[in-house]
């Protein structure tokens, strides 16, 4: 028989801890919702396994790995059964940065203290339970992010109504799934799974972003209920419509609860029409994925280094340039290619990427360890055996992202800054689902 049981606890950074997801410092000044950390455990008696959900923008697998070991010691279960997904907020602390770096190691101590009490809280939860799921669609929520322009480029984020804009590049994924896990005695829980950028709200006031609004529209319209959000395949996907001016709809707090109520009703619309799912085996699988580092040609390492040390020197992408030079994310897209050439240059020519599965009956869910475009989540999720399968970004490591293999025929953010070659996004498709059809 499954049993699943729940916990949440605050992680919450004090004021002043430095924040992640710029190329410029940040340091919290105040709090505007609290980050949190929630747990789903599941156990048919047999095995057991954790799903932990935190609103960071994502842990570097080398912290990752010392965490999901940690964990899994505290509760007597392998690493392996223990999968943890950031909803890759913004407005949060960072432990390390995409090249590993270590920092705010007080902070990295007392999340590995919090998330070891919220495993053993949740496992100590446990109720019978039924499962059922639904889907839905949420629009005007996400938009694709690159862009074709007039001369033949591609930009992200290339500004509101610019009249250099041809059209928009790739399929933007507008559904939503709901998992819902019905106790005996307890408040039932609700995993909702939908893909869109969480920088929605700027500054350095720490926030969640959307995703706790997600949380608390659901619970709010659910009685007696918990919920969990999944972020997923969101690499080439955010908020802004560049066909409005700006200041409308544009982001900011507000922006950030629209968004989150429409992915939580977009849901609860078809909750009365939820389908059972059946089973409750439970099983988790990891396999490491070989990819090749994505190095600076010779020819470009000496531009790379000189804008690498100007940054460093400077502290912010803008600064870099001469005035006027380049504009906008023009800018940070050669900061973010020149840090990343020079980050390569001592790497080996390849690595591994941890990819990830877990089920649980006829649900399950496919980790992608960093930001992957919303192609990779959308073929996972519709190849897979399972008639629920959720796609999660920033799970069980961060590796930065992961564009598909034809967005590298031409320069742009993503590619710019994408630490692998090309043939990451296929392989990563591809053994995903093999290790679906595995426990399945």
């Amino acid at each position: 028989m499954l049993q699943t049981g729940f916990a949440r606890t605050d992680i919450t950074p004090y004021l002043g801890t430095s924040l992640q997801g710029y190329f410029h410092p940040r340091y919290a000044e105040g709090v505007l919702d609290p980050l949190q950390a929630h747990a789903v455990a599941f156990d048919n008696g047999e095995k057991k396994a954790v799903l932990i959900g935190l609103d960071l923008i994502g842990i570097h697998q080398s912290l990752m790995g010392e965490l999901r070991q940690a964990i899994g010691e505290a509760v007597g279960l392998p690493a392996e059964a223990i999968f943890i997904c950031c909803t890759h907020t913004h407005l949060g602390p960072g432990t390390a940065d995409a090249r590993g770096n270590r920092e705010n190691e007080d902070y990295r101590e007392f999340l590995r203290r919090r998330l070891q009490d919220l495993a053993v809280m949740a496992l100590k939860d446990v109720a019978p339970t039924e499962m059922l799921y639904t889907r839905g669609e949420a629009k005007d929520v996400a938009f694709l992010r690159r862009f074709r322009m007039k001369d033949g480029s591609v930009r992200t984020n290339p500004g509101r109504q610019n009249p250099d804009i041809i059209a928009p590049i790739g399929h933007c994924d507008e559904t939503s799934s709901l998992l819902i896990l019905k106790r005996e005695g307890k408040p039932e829980i609700g995993i909702v799974n939908f893909q869109v950028h969480p920088d929605v709200i700027g500054g350095s006031l720490i926030s969640a972003d959307y995703p706790g609004f997600v949380r608390r529209t659901y619970e709010k319209l659910i009685p007696n209920s918990y919920c969990l959000y999944l972020n997923g395949a969101q690499g080439n996907l955010n908020h802004i419509d560049v066909r409005l001016p700006k200041g409308e709809r544009s982001g900011g707090y507000s922006r950030a609860r629209y968004m989150g109520e429409k992915i939580a009703l977009s849901v609860i619309a078809n909750y009365c029409h939820a389908d059972k799912l059946e089973g409750d085996t439970i099983d988790y699988i990891q396999a490491p994925l070989t990819v090749w580092y994505n190095k600076g040609r010779p020819e470009q390492l000496e531009e790379a280094m000189r804008i690498h040390q100007r940054y460093l020197e400077v502290g912010e992408d803008k600064k870099v340039f001469p005035e006027g030079a380049v504009k906008g994310m023009g800018a940070t897209t050669l900061v973010a290619e020149a840090v990343r050439i020079v980050a390569l240059m001592e790497k080996p020519d390849t690595t591994t990427l941890p990819l990830t599965a877990l089920r649980v009956g006829d649900f399950a869910l496919a980790g992608l360890p960093g930001e992957p475009f919303n192609e990779i989540g959308s073929a996972i999720k519709e190849a897979s055996p399972f008639p629920l399968t959720m796609a999660s970004c920033c799970a069980n490591g961060y590796e930065g992202y992961f564009p598909t293999e034809d967005c590298f025929a031409e320069f742009s953010y993503e590619t710019a800054t994408a630490n692998y070659r090309a043939d990451t996004a296929t392989n990563m498709i591809r053994i995903s689902l093999e290790l679906l059809n595995k426990i399945k």
